[in-house]
């Protein structure tokens, strides 16, 4: 005769909540008969519910319910995890072996950011032996370099240039300043600058708000002129040097590239900030002074980022070939023209 699958189930040992064939383990030697009669009074010493017979159900199968029992109360399915953001997808840390993701929370300015991120993880070539870091962005969260460093320059500019105004280094950066002017002439908006004039203070002070003016419109447009972040630099320095700024990067980074600097790697830095105020970045940070952990910086001064030529100067400046350095940067346009590039 054939038997019913809870009989063949029971004498298995399987099941969900309890398991029919321990009822008869122990028990005397009985007829089949008298076997099924204790079965049946098993069944019906169980509590009412689900009875899982045989194999487990997959996840997400609905449970069988015996009659007479309610349904369980209906539990609205987990929602889908949201997509990622672009933004979260280009978050990308690394490690000397992999490229993992990072959730970008910056150690000290957590709650200002509020992105969330998504982990990814990436090879390294064998073939790379140098780390070529961009700033803003990568190490650095986009709202500290924004709402920080360049709010800092438009509130203190002009107190900076009333302090500073006979000195070399202050005269040099208004020279440039007024040179750039001069080529940006053709611009909409674009805003010129007196040159010196020793017939008084009104000239002066005519001269320091032309200056202010030119450096706001230069910002409002994200320009990355020399001229522009020379100025900046020696402002930023000030506000470190006083304790007024200190630099914050992702909680993954200062690891990281201390990870890579242990697997043999060696590390760059190259940003559109002028080398002074990268060194001043790691030099007063929350971390500390982390310099000694850069081989070297470069800027603009050996070209902008979207050139490919930038990255052979750089490679030959390193003595490496392009093929040997892995570019980490948020600049999308440049992953055309970077010999290797991860775009953040």
């Amino acid at each position: 005769m054939r038997r019913g699958k809870v009989e063949e189930a029971s004498e298995r040992g399987e099941g969900g909540e309890a398991s029919l064939g321990t009822c008869s383990q122990n028990a005397p030697a009985v007829s089949g008969r008298a076997r099924r009669a204790q079965r049946r009074r098993a069944l019906c010493s169980l509590p009412p519910g689900p009875l899982r017979v045989g194999p487990r159900r997959p996840i997400g199968a609905s449970p069988r319910r015996r009659a007479g029992t309610p349904p369980p109360p209906h539990v609205a399915p987990a929602a889908p995890p949201p997509r990622s953001s672009a933004s979260a997808q280009r978050a990308l840390r690394t490690s000397p072996a992999e490229l993992p993701g990072s959730s970008r929370a910056p150690r000290s300015s957590r709650s200002r950011s509020g992105r969330g991120g998504v982990m990814v993880v990436l090879s390294v070539p064998p073939e790379v032996t140098v780390i070529l870091l961009d700033i803003e962005g990568t190490t650095t969260p986009i709202a500290f370099v924004k709402d920080t460093l360049f709010s800092y320059i438009r509130e203190n500019v002009k107190d900076y240039l009333h302090a500073h105004w006979d000195e070399e280094e202050c005269r040099e950066d208004v020279s440039l300043l007024r040179k750039q002017a001069e080529e940006d002439s053709h611009l909409d908006g674009a805003v010129l600058i007196p040159p010196r004039s020793e017939h008084g203070a009104d000239d002066t002070e005519q001269m320091i708000q032309a200056v202010v003016d030119n450096v706001y419109w230069q910002m409002s447009l994200d320009r990355k002129t020399p001229a522009l972040k020379q100025l900046q630099g020696h402002i930023w320095r000030a506000a470190f040097a006083a304790g007024t700024v200190k630099a914050e990067f992702f909680e993954d980074v200062v690891p990281a590239i201390r990870k890579w600097r242990q697997a043999g790697m060696k590390v760059y830095i190259y940003s559109s900030g002028s080398v002074e105020a990268q060194k001043l970045l790691f030099g007063y940070s929350t971390e500390g002074d982390i310099l000694e952990l850069f081989d070297g910086h470069f800027d603009t001064k050996i070209g902008h980022k979207i050139e490919s030529e930038s990255y052979r100067r750089i490679a030959t400046s390193i003595g490496c070939s392009p093929n040997n350095i892995l570019f980490l940067t948020d600049v999308t346009r440049a992953k055309a023209v970077a010999p290797r590039q991860d775009s953040q």
